[in-house]
């Protein structure tokens, strides 16, 4: 019997006491393959040293200090190092404990910015479809995911969503990629003359859409016209790249390979890669002065932001990842992981689409592969994928809901930055066979 809520009440899970390199290790003595690492967070894999020993030196040194009374050396560096290697115009970070936090604060410090400048009516905020920004109640209202929402909408605040830039379900068959990324971005500007310029603060998305669509990358020019639609109407863009960023899609920022800077921008996962809890909101210089000049503070906060461990284990991770060119290794094996991909699944009748960039994948299944048709919900054929997987050694991140909320399964990989060809084309022939075992029969 446990006395832990799990996620799913009555499953019986495998008991991890170890790991090394992009394996996980269970009481039983097996191993799986982390092809996810975890939620996209393991970039490093399991059982560093560097960070390893960063963690011990920290807790020789300082444990924690609050914030109201102490900084620390450690959460110093880290705001160093990520403002230095941030985008444009970003010039202050703060802290937290994860993601649902980071757009938490996000969201926060957009409508103080305003009530700083002077623009009070501002509160309104749209987002996409199909999106992820966390579980937090603020995060869970922006975000679009349909099936998350459901059980607490009378408690979440009111937002606004328009259909996100999702080429396989929405670009039509004779739709150049400039055409849809114009009507895509167009759907912001209506949204936002639809509620009234003067009402809108923000706008929150996903560079590459995450655990709810898989890897969902944008086409064309798409985030530079959203950019230049916030610009026009003075509102904030907040970019989410709480699992595509921190080097997950080969770029240290995923916004970096769209050519566009935002104002607000959110990490985690990636950030420390698992060895502590650590997100962080990243804001532009203009945010910071309005504070500065106006109130003198930000009017939030959290008993663990700034919280040495965390840090000195966050600093130490992007240490490691760029000593040892690891981004480099997510461009050349993530070419590889989508060539693999393609070789396994190109003709196959149910998988209708591989998607993502670097070592950030989706592999979106269908019932029919001609008219994009999905499997039954009923099917629940996500779960079926996972439990395959997992008898395979392989640890996959699928989920339902890919194209609703209700309807769509798909498969996420995000393996640790340190894979080498050989463990993906093992990666490749296990899901293979997961797959092709999760199906129905008759299929």
């Amino acid at each position: 019997m446990t006395h832990i809520l799990h996620r799913t009440i009555g499953a019986r899970l495998p008991t991890a006491v170890g790991g090394g390199g992009v394996e996980l290790y269970d009481a039983d003595g097996r191993s799986y393959i982390d092809a996810s690492g975890g939620a996209a967070v393991s970039c490093l894999g399991h059982g560093h040293p560097d960070v390893v020993a960063a963690l011990h030196a920290q807790a020789d040194k300082l444990a924690y200090a609050h914030t109201s009374f102490f900084t620390s050396d450690a959460a110093e560096a880290l705001a160093d190092r990520l403002v230095t290697g941030a985008p444009d115009g970003i010039s202050h970070v703060y802290f937290n404990s994860g993601g649902s936090e980071a757009v938490e604060a996000a969201l926060k410090m957009a409508r103080q910015y305003f009530v700083e400048i002077g623009q009070p009516n501002r509160s309104r905020i749209i987002a996409r479809r199909q999106s992820y920004h966390g579980n937090t109640l603020g995060a869970l209202a922006t975000g679009g995911n349909a099936w998350r929402r459901a059980p607490f909408a009378p408690l979440l605040v009111e937002t606004h969503h328009i259909d996100p830039c999702f080429a396989y379900r929405y670009q039509e068959v004779s739709e150049s990629d400039d055409a849809y990324a114009a009507r895509a971005a167009g759907a912001l500007e209506d949204k936002i003359l639809e509620l009234g310029p003067e009402t809108v603060m923000a706008f929150v998305a996903e560079p590459v859409v995450g655990a709810t669509a898989g890897a969902v990358p944008p086409v064309a020019d798409y985030f530079k016209q959203i950019r230049a639609i916030c610009d026009r109407y003075g509102i904030l863009l907040i970019l989410d790249e709480v699992m595509c960023g921190m080097g997950r899609t080969g770029t240290l920022h995923a916004c970096e390979q769209d050519g566009v800077a935002p104002d607000l921008m959110t990490i985690a996962k990636g950030l420390g890669g698992g060895y502590q809890p650590i997100g962080a909101t990243l804001l532009s210089g203009r945010i910071f002065e309005a504070f500065a000049a106006g109130s003198g503070s930000f009017q939030h906060g959290h008993t663990y932001i700034c919280h040495p461990m965390a840090c000195a284990a966050a600093l130490a991770v992007q240490e490691v990842v760029a000593r040892d060119r690891l981004l480099d290794n997510v461009q050349v094996m993530g070419a590889h992981l989508r060539r693999r991909l393609t070789e396994r699944f190109g003709n196959h009748p149910h998988v209708g689409d591989i998607r993502g960039r670097g070592l950030f994948v989706g592999v979106e299944l269908v019932a029919d592969r001609s008219t994009k048709e999905p499997f039954d919900p009923d099917l629940k054929l996500n779960a079926r994928v996972k439990r395959a997987a997992m008898e395979r050694g392989l640890a996959v991140y699928p989920a339902g809901g890919t194209i609703d909320g209700a309807r769509g399964d798909h498969v996420l990989l995000a393996p640790p930055f340190i894979i080498d060809a050989m463990t993906v084309d093992t990666v490749v022939e296990r899901l293979g066979d997961a797959i092709d075992a999760a199906l129905p029969t008759a299929a």
